[in-house]
């Protein structure tokens, strides 16, 4: 497994500090980044979130996914390796 989440369905309105605060109640994060529109500076709606292990990654899926967060629903899975 892989500590690097990927955080979708995630309100344009979230911070980082946010995103910490929430993850933080699931373990030690290491990192958290909002992907942005380049040109706009806008949230893109999704974020990597990466955990100090694997094992609070899992803890943070299992309690977070399909959770509402500032009201959208999350979808938090593994994130894949960059190509």
């Amino acid at each position: 497994m892989n500590s690097k989440l990927y955080v979708g369905n995630l309100s344009f309105k979230a911070t980082e500090e946010e995103l910490n605060e929430l993850f933080s109640n699931h373990g030690k994060v290491l990192s958290s980044k909002i992907i942005t529109d380049r040109d706009s500076g806008r949230s893109k709606g999704f974020a990597f979130v990466e955990m100090s292990s694997d094992a609070e990654a899992q803890t943070a899926i299992d309690n977070l996914d399909g959770k509402d967060f500032l009201t959208r629903p999350l979808k938090i899975n593994v994130a894949r390796p960059k190509k």
